[in-house]
């Protein structure tokens, strides 16, 4: 009994807490410059190229420094990283508060989406080490759930801020960038390791395990990274557009667009905690199956309904039901990552969303020029049924 009493109390607990708070502030600026969109083509005198092009360049950067960043997480431990990102991140909201031209913009949030790219591997790690067994995926819930509350306050803050308030798109930026100083201040008070194992513990494992890429790409982690990129790309395919979509074919407001844009991830504040408690009941990759065809079958429905109510219900559901794999999907890359390389494994993790949001923006742009906006959602129906087939088949967790 007093095991488990000391399970439940540190089960919740400041490092748990501190990430998890984090999370919600290191994302609360990507969904912004997709939310409006509408602005900066008026404003710049853009075309859909353009601004897929726009889309594409920050996660092009984040491609490029995420193994480097996984490794310097390893290295350096945690807390020292997270830290990094967050100043990183206040220096990209101010940047993008000046801006004056696309070229500026563009430097803005790529400074923005870098500070993810850090901050990811070295907060998910911290949380994986934390907890072991059917806990983790419970705790990795908790922390998913800032990241999705994180990204539906982007969008949300421009259907507010914006279309309800009449705010000046830089204001945003400046507004949401006076936060990070909280997470800063938390971040002074964490111990380190707290609950798990030191930070030198750490770099001790660290320097037996002698990290490399080479070492831990498995037949399953490989197949894993494929089934990540297939999923990143039919999604951000979607979520890069969706707010213009929205206005230019279901005829929607700017505020009344966002705030649909927003209550994916909204929702998925709860969804991805209940998916951490499920995952660790039936097993992850059993739960990321049932859940991941569900979210296809509701896109699927959402394209052929008139109604512009019952799409945004349905696009919500489909969001809700994509957000309750989250966990385990990343309690699986854990599962596949030695305990001293997680900072690597988590890099790994990320880096087929970086690729594939790089390139996924300027496909769907070019698709939206070319053949209309319900081409992309064809398209990434079919890579998502290709990706559900890699899962099943190829995945093997232990």
């Amino acid at each position: 009994m007093g095991k488990n009493a000391k399970k439940a109390v540190s089960f919740i607990n400041y490092g748990l807490i501190v990430m998890t708070v984090t999370h919600v502030l290191t994302h609360v600026f990507g969904g912004i410059h997709p939310a409006i969109f509408s602005i900066l083509r008026e404003e710049f005198s853009l075309s859909f190229q353009q601004l897929g092009i726009i889309a594409a360049i920050p996660p092009l950067l984040q491609a490029l420094v995420s193994i480097p960043t996984g490794l310097l997480s390893d290295r350096f431990g945690s807390k020292k990283m997270v830290l990094v990102s967050l100043v990183v991140a206040l220096l990209g909201a101010l940047l993008a508060s000046q801006t004056t031209n696309p070229m500026m913009f563009i430097v803005a949030i790529s400074i923005v989406y870098l500070n993810t790219t850090i901050y990811h591997p070295a907060s998910y790690s911290y949380t994986s080490n934390l907890f072991e067994g059917r806990e983790r995926p419970k705790a990795l819930g908790l922390h998913g759930a800032g990241g999705t509350l994180g990204h539906a306050m982007g969008p949300l803050s421009v259907s507010i801020l914006i279309g309800l308030l009449g705010m000046e798109w830089r204001q945003v930026y400046l507004f949401l960038g006076a936060p990070l100083l909280l997470g800063i201040v938390m971040l002074l008070f964490l111990k380190d390791g707290d609950g798990a194992k030191s930070e030198e513990a750490e770099l001790e494992t660290v320097a037996m395990d002698a990290p490399s890429v080479r070492s831990i790409l498995t037949r399953s982690m490989v197949m894993f990274l494929a089934y990540s990129a297939m999923r990143m790309m039919g999604s951000s395919m979607i979520s890069n557009f969706i707010v213009l979509y929205l206005q230019d074919v279901r005829h929607l407001g700017l505020a009344l667009a966002s705030f649909i844009a927003s209550g994916t991830m909204l929702f998925g504040f709860i969804a991805a905690p209940i998916g951490g408690f499920m995952a660790a009941r039936f097993g992850e990759k059993r739960w990321i199956l049932g859940t991941f065809s569900l979210s296809c079958i509701l896109l699927a429905i959402s394209i052929f309904v008139p109604n512009a109510t019952m799409f945004a219900i349905l696009y919500i559901g489909y969001g809700f039901c994509n957000t309750l794999g989250m966990a385990g999907r990343s309690s699986i890359m854990a599962i596949l990552s030695p305990k001293g390389q997680r900072g690597l494994g988590y890099a790994l993790f990320f880096l087929p969303g970086s690729i594939m949001g790089a390139i996924a923006p300027i496909i769907a742009g070019f698709i939206a020029q070319t053949y209309g906006f319900n081409t992309i959602f064809y398209l990434s129906l079919a890579i998502y049924v290709l990706a559900i087939g890699v899962l099943r088949f190829l995945v093997k967790v232990d």
